[in-house]
């Protein structure tokens, strides 16, 4: 990765993470969908990056959350969790000749297609870690279940909506 890619990395993190904290901290829609934006940053980082860097950084960005929601670590253990799978999962997807390596796993490089088969279950892992140690023996079975289905539905539209918007298009397409 070049100083300018880790540069627009850096400043993606710190957009999200900002939009997360200022504006998605409150929003629940019906009591059951939360949004966890941030996690696109994660989501988007290179394909190349080296497993254990992906993790710590997973781990500052949801660390980063927890200081300003108050939750004792309950992002940094999810999105740790979520940093661990994420290479298993690619592999999974990889197609039969393989990833370019200069591309980068979001909706304009690989596709609407991929890119939902490739964040759903992601982020809905990640939720549901979240939801099973936030509501431990209180919330039942359903309603982790339930939060963690739609919060997964709700957070993959709203990371579709903002690549549309904001990510830049790739030469040629």
């Amino acid at each position: 990765m070049n100083f300018r890619n880790l540069i627009s990395f850096i400043f993606l993190l710190l957009i999200l993470g900002l939009v997360q904290i200022l504006l998605l901290k409150n929003l629940a829609l019906f009591g059951v969908a939360f949004c966890f934006i941030y996690l696109i940053g994660i989501l988007s980082l290179p394909m190349q990056i080296q497993h254990v860097s992906l993790i710590l950084i997973s781990f500052c960005i949801g660390l980063l959350v927890d200081v300003f929601y108050d939750t004792l670590g309950l992002h940094a253990a999810s999105a740790t969790f979520l940093a661990f799978l994420r290479p298993y999962w690619l592999k999974i997807l990889k197609p039969n000749g393989g990833y370019d390596d200069s591309s980068n796993p979001t909706l304009q490089e690989l596709g609407m297609g991929w890119f939902i088969s490739y964040s759903l279950p992601l982020i809905f892992g990640f939720c549901l870690v979240f939801f099973i140690a936030d509501q431990w023996g209180t919330g039942g079975f359903f309603g982790v279940l339930n939060k963690s289905l739609f919060s997964s539905i709700f957070t993959v539209v709203l990371a579709i909506i903002v690549q549309l918007l904001f990510f830049k298009r790739r030469r040629g397409i």
